[in-house]
């Protein structure tokens, strides 16, 4: 009687979650069906787990134009979700007795030795606080990760080490250094056979230049539209931070792993400790995780040129997931906000609000379209004006000589120097993800100042008719 009971229990209890993840494929379903055309994303991919097993789904094409279909085995670039893999492997190494989390970097990385970073620790490197800025991670670097960790020691950190938390590129490249130090492997080749193949990741690797594989192809912002990136891949500096790519299937296994509370790849608790606030320093990051301190759950979004993903934990419901797209958001138009969190918002299960227009950003990328425009009509104006131009006299017709000069280096320079530095990279890597705004910012510059200076031309240079 009770074996009979029980199995009825099982089958009513097998039924609901059945028709709970119905219900949330067919509401994630209609998301993709609204959200997918309205980002100009060629494609995406995700995964979504809980206790019942993964839901897994693909829609679209590789590259905007093309027939290669999308599938849950499409690897992406996972951009900075790779931070989280770089994280475990040195864990890894932490618990194989080669170093200690609050080791100096200058014990293990001599590059490091009487220079000025050398009092950062591996925990300040992991968890962002080693006072690497945001834009000193962001700069270009060329060369191998050799080079650009030696360039990285000689540099000073923009804040105290071990004080404050800014997010930064720099960390995870000198991660990747270490990594090859103790292991005495080559960064992918640890990764692939410490992590990717133990884990099954099967559809998982390390860009490495141009690599042939079949890949989800990238492709960034064009004037309110899309187009694929150039080909190729990151510097191997970079790798550490954000090389990794990997399918929406094979990140459901390692998102598996990180929840399963078993020891494995690393020990359990060492994996409830990457998903936990690392300091005080650093109430919102773990190691390689950000950390929502409201609901425990641990997360981490990653950009590249051309791709987006963002992959999610929480622990306390056994729950995760993961979305791939292969376009950036523009400026206001072909947002890809509503697949990301949208996507993983319905996978741990609760509702989604879409996001609302951006109609202030969408204003601002439309005037930097017409400023070019703009600045060109009023050339050819004063052009045809220039009797006009050339009569001004007195204190204020000066003025209106030299202000025109003074309103657009001020306006190039906004363009030019303060806008990058309020999105924490320069002016070049950021027109790697947003190609469009910045030739925009260029032409603008480049047409305002050009406007001015024909102006004075006219009135100082050209003969008075």
């Amino acid at each position: 009687m009770w074996k009979m009971i029980a199995v009825l229990v099982s089958l009513m209890l097998t039924s609901t979650a059945a028709a709970q993840s119905n219900d949330r494929s067919q509401r994630v379903d209609a998301l993709i069906e609204q959200a997918l055309p309205a980002s100009g994303a060629p494609g995406l991919a995700y995964a979504i787990i809980d206790a019942n097993g993964s839901t897994i789904g693909a829609h679209g094409v590789t590259r905007l134009g093309g027939d290669i279909a999308i599938t849950p085995d499409t690897p992406f670039p996972l951009g900075s979700i790779s931070k989280s893999l770089t994280a475990l492997a040195v864990i890894q190494l932490v618990e194989a007795g080669h170093l200690d989390l609050d080791d100096r970097i200058s014990a293990h990385l001599e590059v490091f030795q009487d220079q000025p970073g050398s009092a950062i620790t591996i925990r300040q490197l992991l968890s962002h606080t080693s006072g690497y800025s945001t834009f000193q991670g962001n700069q270009a670097h060329t060369g191998n990760e050799h080079d650009l960790v030696g360039q990285l020691a000689r540099t000073r950190p923009a804040l105290p080490g071990g004080q404050h938390w800014q997010y930064s590129n720099a960390n995870y490249a000198i991660l990747g250094r270490l990594i090859e130090t103790l292991s005495g492997l080559d960064f992918p080749v640890y990764i692939q056979n410490e992590i990717l193949a133990p884990a099954g990741m099967s559809q998982s690797f390390i860009i490495a230049g141009d690599d042939a594989r079949d890949v989800a192809i990238g492709h960034t912002p064009w004037f309110t539209g899309k187009r694929a990136v150039p080909e190729g891949g990151l510097s191997d500096g970079m790798a550490a931070a954000g090389g990794v790519m990997a399918s929406a299937s094979d990140v459901a296994r390692y998102l598996e792993i990180m929840l399963n509370g078993e020891d494995d790849l690393i020990r359990a608790d060492n994996k409830a400790l990457m998903l936990q606030p690392a300091s005080e320093a650093s109430p919102f990051y773990g190691l390689g995780w950000f950390i929502d301190t409201q609901t425990g759950r641990a997360y981490h979004t990653g950009l590249v040129p051309g791709s987006e993903a963002v992959a999610i934990l929480s622990p306390s419901d056994q729950r995760g997931a993961v979305v791939l797209v292969n376009t950036n958001s523009g400026m206001g138009f072909g947002l890809t906000a509503d697949l990301l969190w949208g996507i993983s918002t319905l996978g741990l299960g609760e509702d989604y609000q879409p996001i609302p227009t951006q109609l202030a950003t969408q204003l601002f990328f439309l005037m930097l379209m017409a400023l070019p425009v703009f600045f060109l009509a009023a050339i050819a104006g004063a052009w045809v004006l220039r009797k006009g131009l050339r009569a001004k006299s007195g204190f204020s017709g000066l003025f209106s000589l030299w202000f025109p000069l003074l309103a657009t280096t001020a306006m190039s320079w906004v363009f030019l120097v303060l806008l990058p530095q309020l999105f924490g990279t320069p002016l070049g890597t950021l027109g790697l993800y947003q190609p469009d705004m910045v030739i925009l910012l260029i032409a603008g510059s480049a047409s305002g100042l050009a406007l001015a200076i024909i102006r004075l031309g006219l009135f100082y240079v050209f003969p008075r008719v």
